[in-house]
């Protein structure tokens, strides 16, 4: 990990990330942020995401309701809600620049009125980064991950970066691939266009496990 200057913009966070690099704090209350470029890349395979029976049970029941971009900000203060994490109060005033910018979103996963998880990352081309994720009911951050797949794929994206792997995210077929081999992809993403905001209502968890069924 290399040091980052703490006069680091948005516009160098982008270029960071289209690098194949991206940034952490030690901790909530260190100011210091760095460059991490793991030697092996985690990646979710938009055509490999898997749905259990459990997970499609939940989904066809519609228990949440899902927004896109409605609450940034609380989605990654739900993140760095642990106590232990490597969202810092510069990282969270750089991801919210972003945000503001069109180039970080958000997939809020609400109880009624309550934010029940959600998701958020950043945006280039067609390559998603995923930044992180939280939960507080159960399912709520695999409802989140469906939706935002199911996103990812009708909006013409080609990469969805996790950065790295852990056994939740292997379990909905989340993979590990060679740093050389994720920088292939990467620039070809880059290259393409994609949107992730897009038009019409959003489906039900029915079509989203019907469409997954036909494209895994």
């Amino acid at each position: 990990m290399d040091g980052i200057d703490q006069g680091l913009t948005p516009e160098l966070l982008l270029q960071g990330y289209a690098s194949g690099i991206f940034p952490m704090a030690e901790g909530r209350d260190d100011p210091e942020i760095f460059w991490v470029e793991p030697r092996r890349r985690g990646i979710i395979p938009l055509d490999g995401f898997h749905i259990s029976r459990s997970l499609a049970r939940t989904l066809r029941r519609d228990l949440f309701t899902i927004t896109t971009d409605r609450d940034f900000d609380a989605v990654v203060e739900g993140c760095a809600a642990r106590d232990e994490t490597w969202i810092n109060g510069p990282i969270r005033a750089l991801y919210s620049a972003l945000h503001a910018s069109g180039h970080a979103h958000s997939l809020e996963v609400y109880d009624g009125d309550r934010l029940a998880g959600g998701v958020y990352g950043v945006t280039l081309g067609a390559a998603f980064f995923g930044e992180s994720m939280f939960s507080r009911r159960r399912d709520a951050s695999k409802v989140a991950l469906a939706y935002l797949v199911d996103r990812l794929r009708r909006g013409g994206f080609m990469l969805f970066d996790t950065q790295f792997i852990t056994p939740h995210l292997a379990s909905l077929g989340a993979q590990e691939i060679p740093r050389s081999r994720y920088l292939t992809l990467l620039g070809a993403a880059l290259d393409q266009p994609a949107q992730f905001n897009l038009p019409g209502p959003m489906p039900s968890g029915q079509e989203l496990v019907q469409r997954n069924t036909h494209t895994s």
